[in-house]
């Protein structure tokens, strides 16, 4: 978490135009505790911003390197690379036993908690737009975990305003949030009702300028268990891995097998895909046909544009 963070207010320094300032740089005495604490801005303080570290003075050609501006896609499927084990010795172990993947699956069923943006009525129905792509991503999550079906969920709503759904989510009554804003303030450990929490790549940015907090909404599961955690995010790249390739529901066959959750898991993305369709599917169903050029960062960033911006939680 901590490197993570050290990383984000690079890219923080950047986006405000902070250098680097010895008058700012302050040593510790001691060590901060808990790590949320600590003076991430020291780093920009005493080293310089992601600017002025990766590319010194020559600021040309950064490509995908350099801070989004809201201008054009921030979706950007990381590579999955090898998703099949190739040692035979291990084909036979389930690599899930004791963790959450299991348990979920020999419960039955997905609790997933949705948060509910300003603004909606909350009712799952009819639910659309940012709340309807969230609804979306557990029925998605669903069908990856259970061999297609995406109805063996439990959707339970929370309001956007406190902090519920991490509570939630941190004492068991859920597995996962959808819609949960990435924040310093739920990455770390602060209290015995809100632990620290894995944040997925995010699915809908907001339209926030480059300067600003931007919004960034993605699936959260608890740290403890990071075999479910990487499951959802797999997940997640899925939808965004069929937009790149072009496998919308019809060609959901396409999507790679992968074998490194354990063989019960095989088809996982292609049950995902087959239920959910690609990102582009997902988001005309919420949002209708929107032109690209008025989706902000929410298409594809398939022409090397720029894909920093840091998380919220750095600004005083």
């Amino acid at each position: 978490d901590i490197i993570n963070w050290v990383v984000q207010a690079l890219f923080y320094g950047e986006e405000q135009g902070l250098t680097k300032n010895s008058s700012l740089c302050q040593n510790y005495t001691n060590f901060t505790s808990p790590g949320s604490d600590l003076n991430f801005m020291n780093a920009v303080y005493c080293v310089g911003n992601y600017g002025e570290i990766i590319f010194d003075v020559e600021q040309k050609n950064r490509g995908m390197n350099k801070i989004n501006d809201g201008a054009s896609g921030m979706l950007y499927a990381t590579p999955f690379g090898e998703l099949e084990n190739e040692d035979d010795d291990l084909e036979d172990i389930d690599v899930t036993v004791g963790t959450l993947l299991d348990d979920i699956r020999k419960k039955g069923s997905l609790n997933c908690g949705v948060v509910v943006p300003d603004g909606s009525d909350g009712e799952i129905a009819t639910s659309d737009k940012l709340f309807g792509m969230s609804v979306e991503y557990c029925r998605t999550l669903a069908a990856a975990l259970f061999d297609g079906d995406s109805k063996l969920v439990n959707l339970t709503t929370f309001s956007e305003n406190d902090n519920s759904s991490f509570v939630a989510l941190n004492n068991g009554t859920i597995d996962v949030i959808a819609g949960g804003r990435v924040e310093k303030k739920y990455d770390f450990v602060s209290s015995l009702s809100i632990g620290g929490f894995v944040f997925s790549t995010p699915y809908y940015y907001g339209n926030e300028t480059a300067g600003g907090d931007v919004s960034s909404f993605s699936l959260a599961t608890r740290e403890d268990d990071v075999l479910f955690s990487s499951f959802v995010n797999c997940i997640v790249l899925a939808t965004i891995y069929a937009q790149e390739k072009g496998i919308n529901i019809e060609a959901s066959k396409e999507m790679p097998l992968m074998t490194i959750f354990g063989s019960q898991f095989n088809f996982a993305l292609r049950d995902a895909i087959a239920y959910s369709g690609s990102y582009d599917q997902i988001y005309t169903k919420h949002f209708g046909d929107v032109l690209e050029e008025n989706r902000g960062r929410n298409i594809l960033n398939n022409k090397g544009g720029p894909q920093i911006h840091s998380f919220p939680g750095l600004s005083p």
